[in-house]
């Protein structure tokens, strides 16, 4: 305290040296050791500032107390607490012995420490903490894990005390009720601002943009808590998740989610504001709570949850271009917004911004079970839109009374996540990555800036957007499934200060897509995408429509065309899927040369990434088969599985001729191989897959 305080000033050399005001002696001073034994008690007494001891001679305290910048001790003074909440000392306090144990405290914001224990299976994935919503709701398991995140947040150097934390999610069931556990909590630990979204709500990559763009400055947001279990259902009955983005808008780092899951696993209590209000999150407005001693305050806003976003958007697209080329009569669209979080952004951008008909959105009122569904947007899920757009979950064409739209989109359960769709077409995520970087100058956020400069993909996602990479000349990184990957790349020179590599896209074969715009993966920003590349191609209304799969076709023509399916197989047991993973990472040596069938394992290997922008590495990856030809099998377990695991196996064969082939044929003899390498009927007892994308 002595050392924090006036009483001693920092040298030129940066050495603590007596103030001169304390005439060569210094302050005598006697803390409660019971009371502050650890640095982190003083952490919290001196939380508004440390006093002044300048003029001080003697200070003793026994008790638990509250400093701040506004206390200055004179003389010598005695301080007496036996109450069992820290109290709060202010203003110029000189030769006296007081007992403030009845002197007004923090009132509804006084937190309290509730005895806990650790809780098995906290341990975050690829995108936070998923589980059934039934273990959510168990005693302390969410407390738990908010508790573990801010400890690891405080003790990695963030006060949050200063700026604000952003919280929402996805809508599903529980969702309303951990918000306001997080908001007592955060205030317990030392929170002074909140933006909440609106009802709750808010989509993933719409807390990044909060996070980065929402102001003034004083108010920047340090963090935030999202609330979802993505694509996965929700309802009492399936899944609920959580995860932390830290101020660049991106997932937390790795090194954050192993803090927080070594807290999880040594936690012995947690800190809430019990008597803090419930907040009333469907107005937006101010609520502001001070402390009955007026020591402090805090403020929790409900924002408007789609306006950062959308702002945004607006900023990096032609909304006028887009506007024309859904105005055209011959152009017609549906947004499939499975009834998840993305519903409210769809309706702000194509009715409110962009003047269209309510008609075009489907599914667009978010449901706390996502209406029964499964909030995923491919070709097995997203069947309604699927069937509307003349297809099979297969991606065959089928007949279909009445006209066929020219385009169609989907959303996932907290609006990440998208599908592309043309009549009677299907962009696999792979393919839609690479014409969006083929095409990127037709968007101003990227023409502006002098054009891309790197690209980015997840090691199962198909090489397609690899042959544009090279053609175009743009950095290429392949990197390990997981967006916080390319967070650190998008933030190479910003954060790191190593090579600029924004304008930057990047995506994941898992429907994801997106660019340094925000820190996530944006559904809504891949729709617009492909609307800015359609308008581009379609300047003149008086012309035929140039197509979605027009477009795809050409690409396929200019750069070959990557041959690409992903089998998920959802097991009930873990273990059983852990050990056909561990065989064939045993077997990558035996398996390196084998030839099987028509084709040849030039390497088995288990795929580890050194990261280039911090160093750190990423290993057991997932398990890959290169084939000697350029082909690729792979497997890999889903970081997303709420329960149970899921199975990825990839396949992928390119071709520069007959590029009109049906998937399932081109890749017919590989995924036998595939099948037959993994083992997965002796393993698991199926090779029927769950979901073919």
């Amino acid at each position: 305290l002595l050392l924090r305080s006036d009483a001693y000033i920092i040298t030129e050399d940066f050495r603590p040296v007596l103030n001169p005001a304390c005439g060569g002696v210094a302050p005598i001073i006697d803390l409660d050791s019971k009371k502050y034994k650890l640095v982190g008690a003083l952490e919290e007494a001196t939380a508004n500032g440390a006093p002044s001891l300048v003029d001080c001679k003697r200070l003793k305290i026994k008790g638990k107390v509250r400093l701040g910048r506004s206390t200055r001790f004179v003389g010598s003074v005695s301080i007496t607490n036996t109450s069992d909440e820290a109290k709060y000392v202010c203003g110029k306090i000189e030769d006296i012995d007081i007992d403030i144990s009845d002197t007004l405290g923090l009132g509804a914001l006084k937190p309290i420490i509730v005895p806990s224990a650790p809780i098995d299976g906290q341990k975050p994935g690829t995108s936070g903490l998923r589980k059934k919503t039934k273990v959510f709701t168990s005693e302390n398991y969410l407390n738990n894990f908010v508790q573990s995140v801010f400890d690891a947040v405080i003790a990695g150097g963030t006060n949050v005390s200063d700026g604000t934390l952003v919280v929402g999610g996805d809508g599903r069931y529980f969702n309303d009720e951990a918000i306001q556990v997080i908001i007592k909590m955060g205030v317990a630990n030392g929170v002074k601002r909140f933006w909440i979204g609106e009802n709750g709500l808010l989509s993933t990559p719409a807390v990044s943009a909060t996070i980065r763009e929402r102001g003034p400055v004083w108010q920047k947001a340090f963090g935030a808590f999202i609330l979802t279990a993505s694509h996965n259902p929700g309802g009492p009955d399936e899944d609920f998740g959580i995860k932390y983005n830290t101020q660049n808008g991106g997932p937390a780092p790795e090194y954050l989610m192993e803090a927080t899951y070594a807290n999880t696993r040594s936690i012995r209590s947690y800190k809430i504001c019990n008597d803090f209000p419930d907040i009333d999150i469907t107005k937006v407005g101010e609520t502001s709570i001070t402390a009955e001693d007026g020591s402090t305050s805090v403020v929790v806003e409900v924002i408007p949850s789609t306006q950062s976003h959308v702002n945004l958007l607006k900023t990096i697209f032609d909304f006028d271009a887009i506007k024309a080329l859904l105005d055209r009569p011959d152009f017609t669209m549906v947004y499939d917004s499975m009834h998840g979080v993305n519903g409210p952004f769809a309706k702000s951008v194509f009715v409110d911004e962009l003047g269209q008909d309510e008609s075009i959105l489907t599914n667009h009122i978010p449901k706390e079970d996502f209406n029964g569904g499964h909030a995923d947007p491919n070709l097995t899920y997203a069947k309604d839109l699927v069937k509307t757009m003349g297809l099979d979950r297969t991606g065959n064409k089928i007949d279909v009374d009445g006209p066929i739209p020219s385009f169609g989109a989907a959303a996932d359960g907290d609006g990440d996540r998208n599908m592309i769709l043309g009549t009677q077409f299907f962009v696999t995520p792979s393919d839609s990555l690479a014409v969006i970087v083929a095409n990127a100058d037709c968007i101003p956020f990227f023409k502006s800036q002098g054009g891309l400069k790197a690209v980015a993909r997840s090691m199962p996602t198909s090489g397609a957007v690899d042959l544009v990479a090279k053609e175009l000349n743009l950095d290429f990184f392949e990197t390990p499934t997981g967006w916080k990957f390319f967070g650190n790349l998008m933030d190479s020179k910003a954060i790191f200060e190593g090579k600029d590599y924004t304008p930057f896209i990047c995506g994941e074969e898992s429907f994801g897509t997106g660019s340094d715009h925000v820190r996530e993966k944006d559904g809504i920003w891949a729709v617009l995408a492909w609307l800015n590349i359609l308008a581009a191609n379609n300047p003149d209304p008086s012309k035929p429509l140039v197509t979605v799969e027009d477009i795809v076709k050409k690409h396929w023509q200019t750069y070959g065309r990557n041959y690409y399916c992903r089998w998920d197989f959802d097991v009930p047991d873990a273990a059983a899927a852990n050990a056909m993973m561990d065989k064939m990472r045993a077997n990558t040596e035996s398996n390196t040369g084998r030839v099987v069938g028509s084709y040849t394992i030039a390497t088995a290997d288990d795929f580890r990434y050194v990261d280039p922008v911090d160093g750190s590495v990423a290993a057991k990856q997932g398990i890959r088969f290169l084939m000697s030809d350029g082909s690729r099998v792979i497997f890999r377990l889903s970081g997303t599985a709420g329960s149970g695991a899921t199975i990825r196996m990839y396949i992928e064969q390119y071709a520069t001729e007959k590029l009109d082939m049906p998937v399932a044929e081109a890749l017919k003899e590989l995924t036998r191989i595939a099948l037959d390498l993994c083992d997965i009927k002796t393993f698991c007892g199926t090779e029927t897959p769950t979901v073919i994308t």
